[in-house]
């Protein structure tokens, strides 16, 4: 992997020097406060070609015939300026630069035009591409460090949940049955699996977090919140970006960039992004370490302008995924109210066994069959924007696919209980969404458009047991059990298909009533369409005729299988208030009703006493949001933020994850909970206390309960109680903690690094959580406490030229769990996914 980032490194580097198409150029540059500035470095980017400003501002800098062309204007202590030049300006440029630690008022465009965050009457993070590199952020795992209203829960990238204030995507295994609530758009194109925000970002200009249901203003329905993420656009100026970094556990990443004009109205641009790192994991069965990181991704990007009005940008990426990883660990064993000679420890004595460390934290493993977690996403995708009137409509078009390879060790042990555990996944979808957004009237703007999504799944899974089954899978004590290669080799066949269709039209629309009062109404009309096939076939184990035996194996595996099909249309919409008491004080207030589509499973059913698949449980009631929410958003004082939101979400039919005892039940199912209630509070602020000083910080409080779930799976040690279900109405929802927040600060000056005007500066920034449950019904045995981990960073960074930073991650090298699951057959033990233990390493940059 190592070989393959510096190959294709060496490529990037050659590309950077594209043919470019004498005159001068002239300007003035001064401070915001119109105060000439002497000494000013102007540069062309990606030359040597430079000019100064003399004591009025003033430089004269010749273009030797470089069209289109980027000014760099840097000075020491202020922010530098980039400005793109397509002809020689007939008048001289007037360029005003900002102090360094002036806070940037950030620009966005979830509401599909380009506006100020702060004016904005949506609870939304903006996490810009430099921040995001800075701070190490290169998936959105790391992401929820930055902003504590995320959660991402994975046990490998199929087993991916990403929430917003607790909600989004039902805790723990991955169902392909139901729509996940979070949104995940990049440049416009919506992926519809949550294994994509396990994969690196590749050179992202800015990822929008966006919280509470955003159905007027997205193609596809969201009800948690959305990520808006845009990556960089290629530019008519060359100019190239090379980064390395190098840490412990022989970490190395690479990312590169590469942009230039291809022709007078054609533009390309070339980036990649490699990261490799040894296993945290050792496995003494195998004697070398687990989980790994093997990350690949490359995307190029075409810019079409065939006139001043109209952008076409043909974009297409492949990401890959060869992991030795994603192992659990086993993190303790729960009593379970099965008889004494089930209970794990009984088991594993009778079968001479023992786990190889009782402490999870050792971090080693004996497990035996392999782990694969290997996935490929790619795509491509066609964007046209057009000015018409007072407006631009857009056409998004795309194509995506994820191919998903694994193998896992469902019981977490060193012996033969499931040799085999693979449910290998392709899935496509088809995109299209078609919408314009504009002045309407003097009054009122808006957006309105269309969307349709198609996808397909397949899934063609193998479960196997080995020589160790029939002790975890003994219910009598029969001495049948023991009949040699009973079980060994006895496995069932999946094949699991859905197809899931939707469609909708969607709109809103801002209504000045005065300068500082606007009323923003909101509409969504939807079809979702769901058909479904699950079929699993038994095979293997002792071939026999006997009955008994041949009961035993139905109580392991059993045939199943049933078909669904399924539709649904829904009205929902939203309306904002929003004043802007001054200029620096701005609140609104929203009511939106919302939903998630029906869904179905196709990971097998439960059975009832006779074998039968509980066919009730097949299709699964959408999900209706009613969401409040008001907030402020307010500029105390100069180069300061501090806004506030306090929010209540009520759902009905929750729809949420149900991990089964039974083992054919593969990846659990997909059941409802009557009612659930999210409520709380977020507070987030970005404070400049002088020249050399920022200090930024979030924080949130969450109370998420079931309301009314009154046919909730039993938890882990009440496994094998004489009820199959239990009334959980009124304790928390799973993967909710009370309390989350950030908090960070940089220390910086100006610097001078190989002739490079920067600054060097020390950043330490922190993640902290309270204790949550880790199950879908509390088990005191499935919480994971309260963590906090803190990072810092060191170094010098430059606009142009090189960059270094030495930095740290887990710096008190802090213990924690990301999340606790039961083995398959609940048995009484349960695994870890372990947090980092501490990391350290270089990054050097170097732009052109």
């Amino acid at each position: 992997m190592k070989t393959s980032i510096q190959n294709i490194f060496t490529i990037l580097f050659f590309l950077t020097f594209s043919i470019s198409f004498a005159q001068n150029i002239e300007g003035v540059v001064t401070t915001s406060e119109n105060v000439p500035l002497e000494a000013v470095n102007v540069v062309v980017k990606g030359t040597t070609n430079s000019a100064v400003t003399d004591n009025s501002g003033k430089f004269v800098i010749d273009s030797k015939g470089r069209l289109p062309l980027t000014l760099l204007i840097q000075y020491v202590g202020y922010t530098t300026a980039e400005i793109e030049l397509t002809a020689i300006p007939a008048n001289p440029l007037q360029v005003a630069l900002k102090e360094e630690n002036e806070l940037i008022e950030v620009v966005v465009s979830s509401r599909r035009r380009i506006e100020k965050v702060q004016d904005v009457p949506i609870a939304i993070s903006v996490i810009t591409g430099k921040q995001a590199e800075q701070t190490g952020a290169f998936n959105v795992n790391r992401i929820k460090e930055l902003v504590p209203s995320v959660q991402l829960y994975s046990s490998n990238p199929r087993n991916t949940g990403i929430n917003i204030r607790s909600l989004g995507s039902p805790f723990g295994l991955t169902n392909d049955g139901i729509d996940p609530g979070v949104g995940f758009y990049v440049d416009g194109v919506y992926y519809a699996r949550p294994a994509a925000t396990t994969l690196d970002f590749i050179d992202v200009e800015q990822i929008e977090v966006l919280r509470g249901p955003q159905g007027s203003l997205f193609g596809k329905n969201t009800t948690s919140g959305a990520f808006n993420i845009t990556t960089r656009k290629p530019s008519f100026t060359s100019g190239a970006d090379f980064e390395v970094s190098y840490g412990n556990y022989s970490f190395l990443q690479a990312k590169a960039s590469v942009t230039g004009a291809l022709g007078k109205k054609v533009a390309g641009r070339l980036s990649f992004s490699g990261t490799s790192r040894d296993g945290l994991v050792d496995n003494i069965a195998t004697g070398r370490s687990t989980n790994t990181l093997n990350n690949q991704g490359i995307r190029g990007q075409l810019l079409w302008t065939p006139t001043v009005n109209t952008n076409v940008i043909f974009a297409a990426d492949i990401t890959t995924q060869r992991p030795d990883g994603y192992a659990q660990v086993v993190a303790g064993v729960a009593p379970t109210q099965r008889a004494a000679y089930r209970q794990f420890d009984a088991i594993i004595a009778d079968l001479n066994y023992q786990l190889p460390s009782l402490n999870a934290f050792d971090r080693k493993i004996d497990q035996d069959t392999p782990w694969r977690s290997n996935q490929d996403m790619g795509g491509f995708s066609l964007n046209v924007d057009t000015k018409i009137g007072g407006g631009t409509l857009t056409s998004t078009t795309a194509w995506r696919f994820w191919n998903w390879d694994p193998s896992n060790d469902r019981d977490f042990t060193g012996l033969q209980v499931l040799a085999k555990s693979q449910n290998p996944t392709r899935q496509t979808q088809i995109t299209q969404e078609v919408r314009y957004a504009g002045q309407i009237t003097s009054k009122i703007s808006g957006v309105a458009g269309v969307f349709f999504i198609d996808q397909t799944s397949q899934t063609d899974g193998t479960e196997e047991s080995g020589n160790a089954q029939w002790r975890f899978s003994q219910s009598t004590t029969s001495n049948l059990w023991k009949t040699p290669g009973l079980f060994e080799g006895y496995g069932i066949k999946t094949d699991a298909r859905i197809r899931a269709s939707s469609a909708a039209v969607f709109g809103q629309i801002d209504w000045a009533i005065t300068d500082r009062l606007h009323i923003l109404p909101g509409l969504r009309y939807n079809f979702d369409k769901k058909d479904a096939h699950y079929a699993r076939t038994t095979y293997g184990g002792l071939q026999t005729t006997d009955p008994q035996l041949l009961a035993l194996k139905k109580l392991v595996y059993s045939d199943q299988a049933f078909d669904s099909s399924t539709d649904n249309t829904d009205f929902s919409g939203n309306i904002t208030v929003t004043f802007k008491a001054s200029d620096k004080i701005n609140a609104y207030g929203t009511f939106a009703k919302s939903y998630k589509p029906v869904g179905v499973n196709v990971a097998g059913l439960p059975t009832n006493s006779a074998g039968q698949p509980l066919l009730d449980l097949a299709v699964i009631k959408p999900e209706k949001v009613y969401h409040y929410e008001v907030g402020v958003k307010t500029s105390p004082f100069r180069n300061s933020i501090f806004n506030i939101a306090l929010f209540k979400t009520d759902i009905k039919d929750f729809q949420t994850n149900v991990q089964a005892a039974e083992l054919g039940v593969n990846r659990g199912y997909l059941a409802n909970a009557d009612k659930v209630r999210v409520q709380g509070v977020e507070v987030d602020g970005s404070f400049v206390i002088s020249p050399n000083l920022t200090i930024n910080g979030a924080v949130t409080y969450t109370d998420g309960t079931y309301v009314k779930f009154t046919n909730a799976p039993l938890p882990l040690e009440e496994t094998g109680a004489p009820v199959s279900f239990k009334d959980v109405s009124g304790t928390n929802l799973p993967g909710a903690s009370r309390w989350a927040g950030s908090l960070g600060g940089e220390l910086s000056d100006n610097a001078r690094f190989f002739g490079n005007a920067g600054k060097v500066f020390l950043a330490v920034d922190s993640y902290a959580r309270s204790e949550f449950s880790s199950s879908p019904s509390a088990s005191k045995y499935l919480v994971v406490q309260g963590y906090a981990i803190f990072n810092a960073r060191l170094g010098f960074r430059a606009s142009q030229g090189l960059s270094v930073h030495f930095w740290g991650r887990n710096l008190l090298n802090k213990d924690y769990y990301e999340q606790l699951l039961p083995a398959g057959g609940n048995a009484g033990q349960y695994a870890g996914v372990l947090g980092d233990q501490r990391t350290y390493g270089i990054t050097l940059k170097y732009s052109l």
